[in-house]
């Protein structure tokens, strides 16, 4: 399995990229966003290939929470590589997983090829499955922040609702603020 490339853009397309490494030309399908963030010079991508009987696939990824997403997004059942690629162009990882914990079925089928009853479905397989890649997005303090006020026994929804709003950097200062913040909840 191909887990990873390294090397530098050849041609880039509406979904997908050519990917050269070191001579070989690989091509990648990619959100939207990944496309937009990619540099053309010399990259690192994170890859979910998919092997059928018809082709191999490969789809690239910038960010290792919108890599567990989209692996996330396939395992449903109904939930195709083109579907899920179409949600993380739509949405960040984060912002999909506010989308989850809210309900929000509503937004989530303004995603091209999703219906109410598979937004509905998704919701409902995810729910409680996406702590980490929400995580994922995070600096560093605020991750650590994050396991520190959770373990006090605070809900990571309320939680990742106030670092939101923290700007401190280290993550004693980012613990203080948001206790004095939950505190007020």
């Amino acid at each position: 399995m191909i887990a990873g490339l390294m090397g530098n853009v050849f041609m880039r397309e509406s979904s997908k990229i050519l990917f050269n490494v070191n001579g070989v030309i690989y091509e990648v399908f990619m959100s939207l966003n990944a496309l937009s963030a990619l540099k053309d010079d010399s990259d690192t991508l994170l890859i979910t290939q998919i092997v059928r009987e018809d082709g191999i696939t490969l789809y690239g990824f910038l960010e290792k929470g919108e890599k567990d997403l989209f692996d996330n997004l396939i395992k449903i059942n109904g939930i195709g590589a083109r579907i899920a690629i179409a949600i993380c162009s739509s949405f960040s990882p984060s912002d999909f997983f506010s989308l989850i914990n809210s309900n929000d079925f509503v937004t989530l089928k303004k995603v091209p090829g999703i219906g109410e009853k598979m937004a509905k479905r998704i919701i409902v397989e995810l729910s409680g499955k996406l702590e980490n890649i929400a995580n994922i997005s995070l600096p560093q303090p605020k991750i650590e922040a994050l396991a520190a006020l959770e373990s006090l026994g605070f809900k990571n929804t309320e939680i990742m609702k106030i670092l939101e709003n923290i700007t401190n950097t280290d993550t004693q200062s980012i613990i203080k603020e948001a206790l004095q913040k939950l505190k007020k909840i």
